[in-house]
């Protein structure tokens, strides 16, 4: 079955200043947890900030160095989850889930892209 890696893109700008509640937390550990006995969740995190990133740039022929925060950056991967589907359209759906259960006044984007093990 093909593995799918979907990346969480938040801007770190313009994140809620307030935690969410308890329900959002029992809301992702429910969902968590059915997509780990359904087989699909392979690995699954989210990212510090990009303030204590780095980032190694190859141009020219030259490495060069970074230090977070990347303030030119709108939207920055702030999380990730491995996945085994299907077809794309179950990995989907499986994103789609995870979104809806942010609370309204979030933006949050979530990229899916399958792993190319030809």
């Amino acid at each position: 079955m093909p593995r799918f890696l979907t990346m969480i893109r938040v801007d770190e700008q313009n994140l809620p200043e307030e935690a969410p509640g308890p329900e959002f937390q029992e809301r992702m550990n429910a969902l968590l947890e059915e997509i780990t006995k359904a087989g699909v969740m392979l690995d699954t995190a989210g990212l510090t900030p990009t303030s204590e990133a780095t980032r190694i740039t190859w141009s020219g022929g030259k490495l060069s160095y970074t230090d977070g925060p990347f303030t030119e950056s709108k939207e920055v991967v702030g999380g990730y989850s491995l996945s085994q589907c299907k077809d794309k359209a179950e990995a989907m759906e499986w994103a789609r889930r995870f979104l809806e259960i942010h609370p309204a006044e979030w933006e949050v984007t979530a990229e899916v892209r399958q792993l190319d093990e030809g």
